[in-house]
Parts: structure tokens; C-alpha cells; sequence
């Protein structure tokens, strides 16, 4: 009689060890020692085929094996589901690419171009996909999930080179004269309290700082934002000679009275002590921010408050102010966005700005290996919106244009008083 129960013990526990050929071999060898009857009695122990039993046994009695390093035969195993279903591959292909241009008449909107709403989407087209079949032949036509990549800037001027080496000629001519040179910008706007911040920091494991669901402004603090609502934002001043940084954190609108203000409180708090004999200052500047948040329709370069507050400066303080504007569509590439913007916010990951307090501590407390050292202060100074400059006001600047662009580029000098 023969011992089925043995058999098939024997094949549980060398199955897992043995691919589909050892496997087929080895029921070979079990009915070949039983004889005749052999075939039947393995396949009711393992659970194969017949056929391939058979098949095995012939292999045994052949002593080779004919078709190569391959475990089945060519053509054999189940068909790819692309090969089963004609025209799945170019359905897929097709939703992808509405999806994609963002057609709004494709089947498949871009705002659902997930794995599961593909294989919706081909399964109303009559196709039998799941989630990760349309996976594996995502992988296959080589589309993987990717993010946004900010590399569009925009419109590029012809003369945008020329405006970087203008101002980096600048930028060095004063400081081989021993003048100050800063650059100006503001950072993006932050709300106050006990709201989620970006990144991580060390704490007790399973005890992460609690922090509000919702995003929404506490009156009472209000934002540090250049948004023109109340509490403005972070302005900062950064002395390209000497790796220092200057943020002036303002409490009302973001505007170019603002941005004046918190260059003459860098020139009395830091400037003035460091360049005792300074008779001329240089401000490189982008042509948004501060400067076009006044319901003009002019270019922040040409915007009249920000020219009659640097006017006022330059009256105040005796110094010839030379701006030079980033082109247009470069802001990002502003000195103070790597030097000094970058390290704040690495600085103040995961904490919570909780107070203006904090966030004069945060922001005080960045350092870099290089020696950065920053300085800030609150500026609860009123600043509000859409002050007109009249053509009067504007006749009376002292300024002078610079031959290269000098909607770019312009110095504002003290104007000369009668005695």
C-alpha cells in the first residue's frame, strides 16, 4: 500500500527549499519508487499535475535537462495581463497623458492621477486591473510620483548678467572704499502662536509639543507676514562684508516705509558704530516685497514711497544711498535668502513661534560655522497703506540715475539745505 501521508509530509518540509523545477523532480523520483500507481498517488499528496509528474520522469530518465537554465518551458507560466487583455497598456498610457496636458474632457481628471483612481478608471473601461498591477506598469513605462521643482522664474530680461555684474562691481567698489554694503529683503510671513512649525526637534519618545489643527490667525498676536494685514513681518538687513545679519520684526503692514525704517534702525543699532566714517551706503534689493505692496501700479524700482523714505534716510543720516534692484524674476537669488533667511529657518524648525518674544530669541540665537551673528528687534511702529507721494514730493528727490538702467540702478543724495 502506499504511504500517501508520507509522501506528502516529505514534500511539506523540502517544498520551501525546492523552485518549481526541484519540486517536479523530486514528486518524479517519489512516484518512480512506488511503481505503478506512482503518478496518482504523489499528485493526491502534493497536489500536482499528473502531467507534470509524468514530465519529471521523463527528465529522470533522459538525465538531462533540455531546455536550459530556464525552469519552464518557453511560453510557459500564466500570460502577463498585457498580453490577456489587448489594449490595457495604451489605455493606461492614454489616461496618464490626459492627465498629464490636464484635458478637462479626459476621463481621468489630473486632480485624481492616483494608482487607485487608474485602476477605477481602467476597470470602467472594461479592463480586470487592480492598484498594484497599475503600479508594476507604471514602474514598467518608467513614471514615478515627483514633486513640484520651483525652475521657472519667469520672463528672463537680455540684460539680466549685465545687472548681476553691475551690482557685484558696486558691491565691491564700496567696500574697497570702506563703505557699508547690505543687502535687503523680507522673509515670508509667519503666524504667531501655538501653531505647527516645519521640521523636527529631539524630545521624550511618544511626547511630541501639542500645537492647534487649524491655521488660524489669534488676533491678540495676529502674523508676522508680509500679507498687509496686521502684525507685519520680518525685514532684514545683511552686511555682506562682515557676515552679520539685522531683522527688524514688525507688528503692522508690510510697506516701504517699513523697509526704510528698518534701515535706519540697522545704520543706528550696528551701521553707524562699524562705518564711523562712512559717507555713502549701497542697498541691493529685489524689485517686489516691501516696495510694490502700495496699490501702485509702477515696479517695486520705481515706486515713489520707497524713493522719498530713502530721501528722508539720506537727509537724516548725511549718506549718498546707491540702490542697485535685482533684475526682474531673480529674488531668489538675493544673497540674504542663503545666508541668512535659510539658517533662521533651520534654526526655529519644529518650535512653534509661540510670541514675538520667542521669535526674537529664535532669530537672535542663529549662528552658522562661518560666524554669522544676528541682531533683531521689535518695531511696533503703525505704517499704514496707500500713502500717495504727490509729483511735488517727487520733484524734490535728489536723485540721480545711473547711465546703465537707471530704473535699476540710482543714488539718493542728502539734498543740500539753504543756510
Amino acid at each position: 500500500m502506499v504511504d500517501v501521508d508520507g509522501i506528502r509530509a516529505r514534500y511539506e518540509q523540502l517544498a520551501a527549499f525546492l523552485d518549481e523545477r526541484g519540486r517536479r523532480l523530486f514528486a518524479a523520483m517519489e512516484a518512480a519508487s512506488v511503481g505503478h500507481g506512482g503518478a496518482t498517488a504523489v499528485s493526491s499528496a502534493t497536489g500536482m499535475a499528473r502531467s507534470t509528474i509524468n514530465r519529471g520522469i521523463a527528465e529522470l530518465k533522459a538525465g538531462r535537462f533540455e531546455i536550459g537554465h530556464r525552469i519552464r518551458r518557453a511560453g510557459g507560466g500564466r500570460k502577463r495581463a498585457v498580453e490577456q487583455q489587448p489594449g490595457l497598456l495604451a489605455a493606461l498610457e492614454a489616461l496618464i497623458d490626459c492627465a498629464i496636458r490636464g484635458d478637462p474632457e479626459a476621463p481621468l481628471r489630473w486632480v485624481s492621477r492616483s494608482q487607485r483612481n487608474i485602476a477605477e478608471a481602467l476597470r470602467r473601461q472594461g479592463f480586470k486591473v487592480s492598484q498594484k498591477l497599475v503600479g508594476v506598469l507604471l514602474r514598467e513605462l518608467e513614471y514615478s510620483c515627483q514633486a513640484n521643482r520651483k525652475t521657472r522664474e519667469g520672463t528672463s530680461h537680455p540684460d539680466r548678467d549685465a545687472q548681476f555684474e553691475h551690482i557685484n562691481a558696486t558691491v565691491k567698489a564700496a567696500i574697497a572704499a570702506g563703505a557699508p554694503a547690505i543687502s535687503v529683503d523680507t522673509k515670508k510671513k509667519e503666524l504667531v502662536g501655538d501653531f505647527k512649525n516645519g521640521g523636527k526637534e529631539l524630545r521624550p519618545k511618544g511626547q511630541p509639543e501639542p500645537v492647534r489643527v487649524h491655521d488660524f490667525k489669534i488676533p491678540e498676536l495676529g502674523k508676522v507676514a508680509p500679507y498687509g494685514v496686521p502684525h507685519g513681518e520680518r525685514l532684514s538687513n545683511h552686511d555682506i562684508a562682515n557676515n552679520e545679519g539685522w531683522v527688524n520684526v514688525g507688528i503692522d503692514a508690510d510697506t516701504a516705509a517699513f523697509a526704510v525704517e528698518s534701515i535706519r534702525r540697522w545704520w543706528y543699532r550696528l551701521g553707524k558704530a562699524r562705518y564711523p566714517e562712512a559717507a555713502a551706503l549701497v542697498i541691493t534689493a529685489d524689485c517686489g516685497g516691501s516696495m510694490v505692496r502700495q496699490g501702485l501700479t509702477m515696479r517695486g524700482n520705481r515706486v515713489r514711497l520707497w524713493k522719498r523714505e530713502i530721501q528722508r534716510l539720506a537727509d537724516e543720516t548725511g549718506l549718498a544711498i546707491t540702490v542697485a534692484h535685482l533684475p526682474p524674476g531673480t529674488s531668489k537669488w538675493n544673497k540674504i535668502e542663503h545666508r541668512l533667511f535659510a539658517y533662521i529657518s533651520q534654526n526655529w524648525r519644529g518650535k512653534p513661534l509661540v510670541s514675538h518674544q520667542v521669535i526674537l530669541q529664535l532669530i537672535a540665537a542663529t549662528t552658522t560655522d562661518t560666524g554669522l551673528v544676528v541682531t533683531c528687534d521689535i518695531d511696533a511702529n503703525s505704517y499704514p497703506k496707500g500713502i500717495i507721494v504727490t509729483d511735488a514730493e517727487m520733484a524734490e528727490i535728489n536723485i540721480e540715475l545711473d547711465t546703465f538702467h537707471g530704473e535699476w540702478n540710482y543714488t539718493i543724495r542728502p539734498t543740500e539745505r539753504p543756510p
